[in-house]
């Protein structure tokens, strides 16, 4: 029988302060984001629904998926199958996976990516044309398409802008870059006091947008489709502007989330130095798929006696054997020998990494190159079925903002931009359809009881180290509680404080960005505590084997006036 520990009462703003809204647009959607899950969703509902807002928080190719190196998984080879697919995926979540929902993935995923090479999309071919396929952790086999050898994330990306921008003219749909999503709007609530149906969003325009200041885009559905969560961490291979923005959004507005706990270290991003910060290189998953082993700064190659598949076992595996070598060994990186695979073919399979590489005076043809885990991808969010639709009417969530029980407790390598592709499509009909039904009526909206915050920018750096010792790589229930003793400890009315005749904080860009990472801080730290085992991407050093009871989701949700409430789900 599952027994969940005592966890300390934790109450979260339910809006961020902010200015009244100074203009009001109107649309059938709004989507949130520009990576490969809000593009396709903003071009499939243009096509579906009268107008169809696009909101950005930098420039249309500036989001997340940009950064993906690797590739995109699907069993496009004759002799592969979506069965087989299913199956990976399936050992790589830890048992958390819905099997529903990778059964959709792997199954429409094919279809899904020649559709992308119908975009534009060019991926790399063999010799008789077909695209070429590797491996990385956790596949039995070579389903990984790729483009530009490691610049999949890129051309994916370019693609997709580039439809967006023939139809930039088009009526019926406008593109707002340089915009801050700051909260999703609510109706009336319901006799519960839970918040109403969605009624759009307010939004901060950055500056260099085509509206000013702050406005309210009414509509009756809004599709999160905001990325990752990496600027929670000290660091991470995720953008600047991965402050976990649509999760943050979600949670104020009342919506499920869940798998909050299950965050994926990359094993092997380029170690610089402790000093360093922000958005870390990268060195690709399919380096190790081509041949790259794992070295203790020692020489001594690690990997075969910790997994069967050695430097290509699944992520949260090799990153945990990284961390507890570098403890043994007393070092704070390991190595990556691609030293055999020759110069003339790292530089032509891998040629961003091989001139990122170069930048710091690594030649990996010649150097061993020094590496360690670091914040990459978050498996958790705001929890969907397989339409994306989460447990707000309205309100939708696809890409890696979503929790759709595809990753589990770990991400199979390159699932993710498959899943932001297969569920975009599925969210857009879904919307379409429902709005059409006229299951998804226009509501206005109404103010959510609960108090406001903000979060000094100051504190930035503060709430990231919290994370990375409390709910980074290992953790313990004493790390837990001292992270969410020292994230309640960080003023978060900055608006209304004064310290020497000035506010800490006005409500602008970074206090408004620091207040989302430190409400993702804390319903993250929550969640790792509750959960007292050890399984995909969740270790825990007190609780280190994996326990059958905890196979359920941890859902985490606001409750009316903004306590914060946690419990098991059934997955699926």
């Amino acid at each position: 029988m599952l027994v969940t520990p005592d966890l300390p009462s934790v109450r979260l703003a339910t809006r961020l302060a902010a200015p009244e809204p100074g203009w009001t647009v109107h649309a059938d959607a709004v989507v949130v984001g520009s990576g490969i899950a809000g593009l396709t969703a903003a071009l499939e509902l243009r096509t579906r629904v009268g107008r169809v807002l696009l909101v950005t928080k930098g420039v249309l190719s500036s989001g997340s998926t940009v950064w993906a190196q690797g590739g995109i998984a699907a069993a496009l080879d004759p002799a592969d199958s979506p069965a087989a697919h299913l199956h990976d995926t399936l050992a790589a979540g830890g048992g958390l996976c819905d099997p529903r929902a990778v059964e959709t993935l792997v199954t429409e995923g094919p279809r899904r990516v020649h559709e992308l090479v119908a975009r534009g999309a060019v991926f790399d071919t063999t010799a008789d044309g077909e695209i070429s396929l590797t491996r990385e952790g956790g596949h039995l086999t070579d389903r990984i398409a790729h483009a530009g050898g490691d610049a999949t994330g890129a051309e994916i990306s370019r693609a997709l802008v580039a439809q967006i921008e023939a139809v930039r003219d088009d009526p019926g749909i406008e593109v707002v870059e340089h915009a801050l999503v700051l909260d999703v709007l609510t109706g009336a609530p319901g006799a519960d006091g839970a918040p109403g149906a969605v009624a759009g969003v307010t939004l901060h325009v950055i500056g260099e947008g085509s509206r000013d200041g702050v406005g309210a885009a009414l509509a009756p559905v809004v599709v999160l489709a905001t990325g990752g969560i990496g600027q929670v961490y000290r660091s991470s291979t995720n953008p600047a502007q991965a402050t976990g923005d649509g999760i943050a959004a979600a949670l104020r507005a009342g919506a499920l989330l869940g798998d909050l706990e299950f965050v994926q270290f990359h094993p092997t991003v380029l170690w610089l130095g402790t000093g360093v910060k922000g958005q870390l290189t990268l060195v690709s998953e399919a380096v190790r798929g081509e041949g790259a082993l794992l070295l203790d700064t020692d020489g001594v190659r690690f990997m075969p006696d910790v997994h069967p598949l050695a430097e290509l076992a699944p992520r949260d595996v090799v990153a945990h054997a990284i961390v507890r070598r570098t403890a043994a060994t007393g070092s704070d990186h390991v190595w990556l020998d691609a030293r055999h695979l020759g110069a003339d073919f790292f530089a032509r399979r891998f040629p961003t990494i091989h001139e990122r590489l170069a930048e710091h005076g690594i030649d990996p043809a010649t150097d061993l190159v020094p590496v360690a885990p670091a914040q990459h991808y978050h498996s958790g969010g705001v929890v969907t079925d397989l339409d994306g639709r989460s447990s707000l009417r309205g309100l939708y969530a696809v890409g890696e903002v979503a929790c759709t029980g595809v990753h589990g407790a770990n991400r199979l390598a390159s699932n993710s931009l498959l899943e932001g592709l297969v569920f975009a499509h599925r969210a857009a009909r879904d919307v379409a359809a429902r709005l059409e039904g006229g299951f998804l009526p226009r509501v206005d909206p109404s103010p959510r009881p609960g108090p406001e915050a903000l979060v000094p920018a100051a504190s930035r750096a503060r709430v990231q180290r919290v994370a990375t010792d409390g709910p980074g790589v290992l953790r313990s229930a004493d790390g837990l509680r001292h992270a969410l003793a020292a994230l309640a400890a960080i003023p978060t009315d900055a608006h209304e404080r004064r310290d020497d005749g000035r506010r800490l904080g006005e409500p602008q860009l970074a206090e408004w960005e620091t207040t989302n990472v430190h409400q993702v801080a804390t319903v993250l730290a929550l969640a790792a505590l509750a959960r007292e085992e050890s399984r995909g991407g969740h270790a825990r050093s007190d609780f280190p084997a994996t326990a059958e009871e905890w196979r359920v989701r941890v859902g985490v949700n606001s409750q009316p006036g903004g306590a914060v409430q946690i419990g098991p789900r059934s997955v699926g």
